[in-house]
């Protein structure tokens, strides 16, 4: 299952939840992100079906290997280029912004070299 930026999104969440929290509900999910539970319902059954979530018999969600692998690349995208959008002068809550965008269109190669390049000149 190829999954979309959308998906990204949710298993990001649940994975900065999961750093925040013993445990993560969908209901956190949907109160982090700000879609109804019908959404987060759909959305966590679709991704239950690709592989990359399961969830225990108290409706605990818990990211797969698989999930686990998309969310941490996810979520190192996000504050990588969070960071370096601010170190080149952008506005913290613009460059979060455009990280989130960015995080799920920009190529490895690019990615590896905006990364190389932020730590050369720290």
């Amino acid at each position: 299952m190829q999954l979309k930026e959308s998906g990204e999104m949710y298993l990001e969440t649940i994975y900065v939840l999961s750093k925040r929290n013993p445990f993560v509900r969908s209901i956190d999910v949907c109160e982090e992100m700000g879609y109804s539970k019908p959404s987060v319902s759909r959305a966590m059954g679709l991704l239950r079906d690709g592989g990359y979530v399961t969830t225990d018999n108290l409706g605990h969600l818990h990211l797969t290997e698989l999930g686990m692998e998309v969310a941490e690349k996810t979520y190192e995208r996000h504050t990588v280029l969070s960071k370096f959008f601010v170190d080149i002068g952008v506005d913290r809550d613009v460059a979060t912004a455009d990280a989130c965008k960015i995080e799920h269109v920009i190529s490895d190669e690019t990615f590896y070299a905006i990364k190389r390049y932020a730590k050369l000149n720290k």
